[in-house]
């Protein structure tokens, strides 16, 4: 299960979740340089497929450290169960996980690293809305932040002057966003009864499954283009799914989940900084405002939701309320 992040921590412990938080937002961000480098030599669907084998099997090392700890803390029967459970999850997360992450590499074919990060971010802006249709009441505070956020596209992807023509790859990453958007709203609700990494370990291993099935059929690899993709697929693979992924969890847990948000936006403060030097990306006046217009929007969303969750009592997880130490499990920033 996700692990447990205290309501007050002290400041030495919130330091070090802070650095491990901005450097896995940072590892993110600059992970969109190395999913556009590796579209120079391959298609999307390979670039995928071999990057998520690449974090798959990051995680093994970390997914047998917890099963062993697991083991010692309760039955053999009750690990089994979890595993089974976290299986079947996993599965319905890669399906999910494998349209997101491939609408958006698939967008790097018509828009830049910066903007495609910034579009999808708005899944922060998403998950209010597709939870309304579980239910979920949307804080009268978020709607003016959902509406910037919708605003923000304007200025991004429309030019002044032009008919009202969004570039390819602005769709796709938008409809990317509303996929990660869904994506969240599962890991919400499977890391009650599940293993947080084992899920993204799963999730990671079907994706790339899905996409190697469907490589052949809308792309023609070759092993030298694999070759020359290969530091690009090694970073995306094991360090911005593998690595920062363990980052992420061993950061929230000395984080409060408010501020383990705002660090995560950073992403794409990132990602459009590393897109200008290493890339030669530049945007626009019109761009940059809709950038932070839209920024705005991520980080006022954030905190509204941060406010909200304060307010429930803290037991509200069902898996955390025979919790003997007050902890409660945190609602889930950024997709797996």
């Amino acid at each position: 299960m996700m692990e447990h992040m205290t309501e007050s921590v002290s400041n030495k412990t919130s330091l070090k979740g802070i650095l491990m938080l901005l450097l896995t937002a940072l590892i993110w961000g600059t992970g969109f340089i190395a999913q556009s480098v590796g579209m120079e030599s391959i298609g999307a669907f390979t670039f995928n497929g071999i990057r998520n084998l690449f974090g798959a099997f990051a995680l093994l090392p970390v997914i047998a450290v917890r099963l062993r700890i697991r083991r010692k803390q309760t039955s053999a029967e009750t690990v089994r169960r979890e595993l089974r459970a976290a299986l079947k999850h996993g599965l319905i997360l890669g399906v999910v996980f494998c349209i997101a992450a491939n609408f958006q590499q698939f967008a790097f074919y018509d828009s830049t690293a910066g903007k495609i990060a910034f579009l999808t971010a708005l899944y922060v802006l998403f998950v209010p809305l597709i939870g309304m249709l579980t239910g979920k009441k949307v804080p009268p505070a978020m709607w003016p932040c959902i509406l910037l956020g919708f605003v923000s596209l304007y200025f991004l992807c429309i030019r002044p002057g032009e008919s009202l023509e969004i570039n390819r790859g602005d769709i796709l990453a938008f409809i990317c966003a509303f996929f990660f958007a869904i994506h969240i709203l599962l890991i919400e609700r499977f890391t009650k009864t599940s293993d947080g990494v084992v899920l993204a370990g799963m999730q990671f291993l079907v994706s790339a499954v899905i996409s190697l099935l469907l490589m052949p059929f809308f792309e023609s690899p070759s092993l030298p283009a694999i070759r020359e993709a290969f530091g690009a697929l090694l970073y995306a693979g094991l360090f911005s799914s593998g690595i920062a992924y363990t980052f992420q969890i061993l950061g929230q847990k000395y984080t409060e989940a408010v501020i383990a948000s705002l660090l995560l936006c950073m992403e794409s403060v990132f990602a459009v900084i590393a897109a200008f030097l290493v890339l030669g990306e530049r945007m626009t006046l019109r761009e940059a405002a809709g950038c932070l217009m839209l920024l705005a929007a991520v980080i006022s969303a954030n905190l509204v939701e941060g406010r909200s969750a304060s307010k429930a009592p803290l037991t509200e997880n069902p898996a955390d309320a025979d919790a003997s130490d007050g902890q409660r499990t945190p609602p889930e920033a950024r997709p797996l």
